[in-house]
């Protein structure tokens, strides 16, 4: 049986880019096959958003996923009887299109959004909860404390981000966001004043702040948004089966039960922590 990653890596015909990170060109990234030719379900590729410390970050060999996300999901699988590996495939928006095409399982971690109902099922319940803030420099009161207050302000998020159906509707229609690629350089930009406020979400928001060592920033109170964080599977992946998905639900909801995120949350924050300095 060939080892998963190398599967991965040679049936997509990666390539490394740039910062070391993998990404998918074509083929199946979920493509693990048995000595029949068949698709091996007892082994799944997931993925997820790379910029999301301490739920997710990239592994120092740019080839897989770390964090509190990525442990949880691969105790789902152990749970559920499957071997689940989390490998970097590429950005956000990269990850969220191989889950249109299948050329990954899983998702360690996405907002339930109407237009992703399209291309992934959600297992339920949902593994952890998120607040999404409004971070502005420390020097600016926007006296924020609804969404109407950011009317006519310019702002900033990161490409392909979600923070809520609602959010997302009243945002497309009613305020001025710029999308940017990395927290990392949103976070710059609004320090820099380039910008009044950004918007993501609170744990990641203070680790990266605390890794760029930025402190001329600051959050307000009051969320944009409170959004769950679900275990997603694509409709595309051959392993979508009603057998394969009730037994990882029933892994999903065990887990959840037991509380077993926030002991993953508070080890990985301490992981990232050493991984940065």
């Amino acid at each position: 049986m060939m080892n998963i990653r190398s599967a991965f890596l040679a049936v997509l015909l990666t390539t490394v880019i740039g910062s070391g990170s993998v990404r998918a060109q074509s083929g199946d990234a979920g493509s693990v096959s048995d000595v029949d030719g068949q698709r091996d379900c007892s082994k799944l590729i997931a993925s997820g958003n790379p910029d999301y410390p301490p739920y997710l970050w990239v592994s120092k060999d740019g080839q897989a996923l770390h964090g509190a996300a990525a442990e949880f999901i691969k105790t789902v699988g152990a749970r559920a009887g499957v071997e689940i590996e989390v490998v970097h495939s590429g950005s956000w928006g990269r990850v969220q299109q191989h889950m249109r095409d299948g050329t990954i399982d899983l998702i360690a971690g996405a907002f339930l959004t109407v237009p992703r109902l399209s291309y992934m099922d959600y297992f339920h319940p949902a593994f952890q909860g998120t607040r999404t803030l409004i971070w502005t420099r420390d020097n600016l009161d926007l006296h924020y404390s609804a969404w109407s207050d950011l009317v006519g302000i310019e702002g900033l998020t990161v490409i392909n981000n979600s923070f809520g159906q609602a959010f997302d509707d009243y945002a497309r229609q009613d305020l001025t966001i710029r999308q940017v690629p990395s927290l990392e350089q949103g976070l710059q930009m609004l320090s820099l004043n380039r910008a009044e406020y950004l918007i993501y979400e609170e744990f990641p928001g203070k680790a990266v702040i605390a890794h760029e060592n930025i402190t001329n920033l600051r959050s307000y109170d009051t969320p944009v948004s409170s959004e769950d964080l679900y275990i997603t599977m694509s409709h595309q992946s051959e392993c979508n089966t009603g057998e394969l998905r009730g037994r990882l639900s029933e892994a999903v909801f065990e887990l959840v039960s037991q509380g077993l995120m926030t002991q993953m949350l508070e080890a990985s924050i301490q992981e990232w922590g050493e991984h940065t300095n």
